[in-house]
């Protein structure tokens, strides 16, 4: 960082210091030791403005406190096959590392359907994969490579992507926008493989929408992405989607037992069993209760909701286009009731 930098994080760092005790508490759950990066996220999240990042950031430790994100790892979603069900049907996973140290997250986005369980869920799993993110593996990964390491890479998969998936978008927003709001500035860069043409119209919209900052970390790769991700990372870490040659999805492939989607695989197993670990550490005398953990929904920011709109219009311009049977006419992703902030049902 450059010297403005530095004096914009001295700053930042200044007015933080005099937050409550509580916003002091969960603030460090937060850094992790890393105060300098956590501040610098914030920034770069609203231009190295010092004023709004510190409203950005007090917001967010209070949204911490008030939905008691510091336990949130101590709630595992029980029983275990109903657990299985919410990851089969919500596909993300830790694949490997980078040759940097960057942890590499896999996302089914086109084959991920949310239809296993309430949304609560959905979002109480995304936010304990973030928590033990930040909590665990990049302190793990830091640690190992001696040098503070705050950020990770995506590959996202758009293998299976249809017109269904406007069902899907208004989920994706709400977990947009607890990530934009709360983790910001934690994927070094997106890469997009395996992309339909369906993806391909929407994203020719959709990219003009994006703030820069953003634009420069989405890289769409030609097929499965295989020979361009060799580059950066090891066979071995290469998600299940990416590892056949050429093109395509390996989803029924040879490497169909290395899915990094499933309970099953390493990273979710030691993601699960640490979860239930902590909630027996916190409740010896509690049997584990079976029910979601309540998160109050954030209002999505005004970008996720004009992309929202412009991918639904695109899609049914696609629909259209193509005479597809199954009219989407009814389907409204951005009713006004879905941006009041709630409580999950």
């Amino acid at each position: 960082m450059g010297t403005c930098s530095n004096d914009a994080v001295n700053q930042l760092k200044a007015l933080i210091d005099q937050v409550e005790e509580p916003l002091k508490i969960t603030y460090q759950t937060v850094h992790q030791g890393y105060q300098a990066e956590t501040l610098a996220r914030f920034l770069k999240a609203r231009e190295w403005n010092v004023t709004k990042a510190h409203k950005m950031l007090v917001d967010s430790l209070n949204w911490r406190v008030q939905n008691e994100i510091d336990n949130i790892l101590t709630k595992p979603i029980v029983p275990t096959d109903f657990y299985r069900a919410v990851r089969d049907s919500h596909l993300i996973g830790m694949s490997g590392y980078s040759r940097e140290g960057l942890p590499v997250f896999a996302h089914g986005v086109g084959l991920s359907t949310y239809d296993k369980a309430s949304v609560n869920y959905y979002v109480q799993s995304h936010i304990q994969i973030n928590e033990y993110r930040d909590r665990v593996v990049l302190p793990t990964a830091s640690k190992k490579y001696g040098r503070p390491i705050t950020t990770g890479v995506k590959v996202l998969d758009m293998t299976g992507l249809k017109l269904s998936a406007l069902n899907q978008i208004k989920m994706l927003t709400i977990i947009s926008t607890i990530d934009d709001l709360n983790y910001p500035e934690k994927t070094h860069t997106y890469y997009i493989v395996n992309a339909p043409y369906v993806f391909s119209a929407c994203w020719k919209v959709v990219k003009p929408l994006l703030q820069e900052r953003t634009r420069r970390k989405i890289q769409v790769l030609s097929g499965n992405g295989r020979d361009e991700l060799l580059k950066i990372m090891d066979f071995a870490s290469l998600p299940h989607f990416c590892k056949r040659e050429g093109s395509g999805s390996s989803r029924h492939s040879e490497y169909a037992n290395d899915r990094c989607f499933s309970l099953d695989h390493p990273f979710h197993q030691q993601l699960y069993n640490y979860i239930k670990q902590k909630s027996s550490e916190s409740e010896t005398s509690q049997p584990i209760k079976q029910g979601s953990f309540h998160i109050n929904m954030p209002e999505p920011a005004v970008e996720g909701t004009e992309i929202a709109k412009t991918i639904e219009s695109q899609m049914h311009k696609f629909e259209k286009g193509n005479g597809i049977s199954g009219s989407l006419d009814r389907l409204k992703i951005n009713d006004k009731s879905d941006h009041r902030t709630r409580h999950c049902p």
